[in-house]
């Protein structure tokens, strides 16, 4: 991996563009980037949070599937978290543009945590640390709810190498979560059952990569479901293979340039 973090992106209906775009540029107040025309009148929205990105996708992609609602409803991804310092700022911008405020509770460590859903109706984790760094700021967790915590926390430290981390307990979800990081993000994987619908779709992680070719000899080897084989994407700089977690989410390999 030799980006300093991961990227994420959220799929949802074109119908809700404006709403989504309003929501993580005025509201949450992510930074903005250029965005990109994938062409067929889908569009990549991006904006950047530290090294990383957070990738909005016009459109649902087809073979998937979508269980969107509480952060236990379903395996996947059920939420983002980011960092703020400033919880009235914060607040504001909700009343300002006609959101309802987050209900923040202390969460531990003097932070503040508050659940919120997006537009396109997915959950994000919104924590409040006064006084917090650039560095602090520049975090972006992933949170996975996953039916077998061995087989998942395998697949992320084995297979994509990050480093584990020491589990914490999240008082807000009121679950346990195994941590995972590379640089600025840090995936949170809990489980709230095995018999859970999938979400496969809403959400997925991409990692910027040196060789894609050895990522999928790597996949290959081990048996990883496979999303997309390895190839070149028409028109952009880009070789990639897609694959599946054990619950199939997307883990999407990304190499720019030769």
């Amino acid at each position: 991996i030799v980006q300093d973090s991961m990227n994420v992106y959220r799929r949802f209906l074109p119908e809700k563009r404006s709403r989504m775009v309003e929501f993580y540029h005025d509201v949450l107040a992510l930074r903005p980037l250029q965005p990109i025309d994938l062409g067929g009148g889908q569009q990549m929205i991006l904006f950047g949070v530290g090294s990383a990105q957070v990738k909005l996708a016009t459109g649902l992609k087809a073979g998937r599937r979508y269980h969107l609602g509480g952060v236990d409803a379903a395996t996947g991804i059920r939420l983002y978290t980011l960092f703020f310092a400033d919880e009235a700022a914060l607040v504001g911008r909700f009343r300002a543009q006609g959101y309802a405020p987050p209900e923040f509770r202390d969460a531990g460590d003097g932070t503040r945590a508050a659940l919120v859903q997006d537009p396109g109706g997915f959950t994000l984790q919104l924590v409040v640390k006064p006084g917090a760094t650039a560095a602090e700021l520049a975090r972006v967790e992933v949170g996975i709810n996953v039916s077998d915590l061995a087989r998942s926390r395998a697949f992320y430290r084995d297979f994509v190498g990050l480093e584990e981390l020491p589990p914490v307990r999240d008082a807000l979800l009121g679950v346990t979560k195994y941590r995972y990081r590379h640089g600025e993000t840090t995936l949170a994987l809990w489980s709230a059952g095995k018999d859970l619908p999938a979400d496969t779709g809403s959400a997925g992680i991409q990692y910027v990569v040196g060789d894609a070719d050895a990522v999928d000899a790597s996949a290959r080897a081990r048996g990883v479901a496979v999303e997309q084989p390895l190839g070149d994407m028409p028109g952009f700089p880009l070789r990639t293979v897609w694959l599946n977690d054990p619950d199939g989410v997307t883990n999407y390999f990304a190499q720019v340039g030769p």
